[in-house]
């Protein structure tokens, strides 16, 4: 699967890198108790950790909305995926297992603070550019609600924008008849390069070890 990072993107955040995971002929089911019971745990433990700070003051956080800042879209209203996910813990509104897919993607979210998405591969079509969208597009997420796209990062296919580190599209989830995927790792700019493969790598390890198959991963961007 060809993905081009946009100039625009490069231009105004120099090292600003993705990790990309390529998935095939993987599993995607209920999620294994233990899976169940570390994503508890740790939500229980950032909750205490969060006590008496504000969420603003945590590194992921704070560079991801810096780049919202960067490209004109407002944090405060269009938050970071990641900082969604922290704010829900902090209300102690925790996330509860859906499956073994999204579990996964939130855990190592909630980890490295930094937006995931995961895509089912077989419903995106042709290459595939990260770019920053355009006045007027828009799409359906997952949220239930058709969001203004313009000035976020976008993963963008042939049809259209499917995703963001804001809210991904109802367009291409990962759900459980998924056989092939696709996950992008918003990474921090900052993130040194060689930390930047072992997070991916360590990502990619744990995906398989619970859902079989193939898989192979990249950095995109700043070398």
């Amino acid at each position: 699967m060809e993905i081009q990072l946009s100039s625009e993107i490069i231009s105004q955040i120099p090292h600003f890198k993705l990790g990309i995971i390529e998935y095939k002929e993987i599993t995607v089911g209920d999620s294994p108790q233990m899976v169940k019971g570390r994503l508890q745990l740790f939500q229980e433990s950032i909750y205490f950790e969060l006590e008496n700070k504000n969420l603003s003051e945590l590194p992921g956080i704070q560079e991801w909305r810096s780049i919202f800042k960067t490209f004109g879209k407002d944090p405060n209203r269009y938050r970071p995926s990641s900082e969604a996910l922290y704010r829900r813990v902090q209300k102690q509104n925790y996330l509860s297992a859906v499956q073994s897919a999204i579990d996964i993607n939130n855990f190592f979210s909630l980890q490295y603070q930094v937006p995931i998405g995961i895509y089912d591969s077989d419903k995106l079509e042709g290459q595939i550019t990260i770019e920053v969208a355009k006045a007027g597009e828009q799409y359906l997420g997952l949220n239930g609600r058709m969001n203004s796209l313009e000035n976020l990062i976008v993963s963008s296919d042939q049809l259209g924008p499917f995703g963001s580190p804001f809210v991904d599209s109802n367009r291409a989830p990962v759900t459980e008849t998924t056989k092939n995927a696709l996950q992008i790792i918003y990474l921090q700019p900052s993130t040194a390069v060689n930390s930047a493969e072992r997070l991916t790598e360590s990502l990619m390890k744990m995906f398989t070890q619970l859902h079989g198959g193939e898989a192979s991963f990249y950095i995109l961007g700043s070398q």
